[in-house]
């Protein structure tokens, strides 16, 4: 549980500097199984964009390859998924918000694919 406690004790003072910005902010949320990535409005009103590993675009993409949505290839997947759609969307700066998760593994993998899909942080 400790663990757990600073997980969110990091990502508080993450999304507080993040506010400042007045900038959407690109979400990162990752389970053992899954990852999620979200572009949250600079209010915090609304998801403007969502990509998981649970969709159904990513899910045929992931069919038949071991650990499907829990690994360093599907995070990539989400990440340049995600930048596509804040593309199409209009969006091309955002705040990367890693929710406390450490920057390396599926998290890292994750914002390397938004940036080469074309979003700026």
């Amino acid at each position: 549980m400790r663990k757990k406690l600073a997980r969110i004790r990091r990502s508080k003072s993450t999304r507080a500097r993040i506010e400042h910005s007045e900038l959407p902010r690109l979400t990162v949320h990752r389970t053992n199984l899954h990852i999620y990535a979200s572009v949250i409005s600079s209010d915090k009103s609304k998801i403007i964009v969502s990509v998981s590993t649970l969709d159904s675009q990513m899910r045929d993409k992931l069919t038949g390859k071991p650990g499907r949505g829990g690994n360093k290839e599907a995070a990539s997947l989400v990440g340049e998924m995600v930048g596509k759609k804040a593309q199409e969307k209009g969006i091309k700066k955002v705040a990367f918000d890693r929710s406390g998760f450490m920057f390396h593994g599926r998290v890292k993998a994750l914002a390397d694919a938004a940036r080469q899909s074309g979003l700026e942080f």
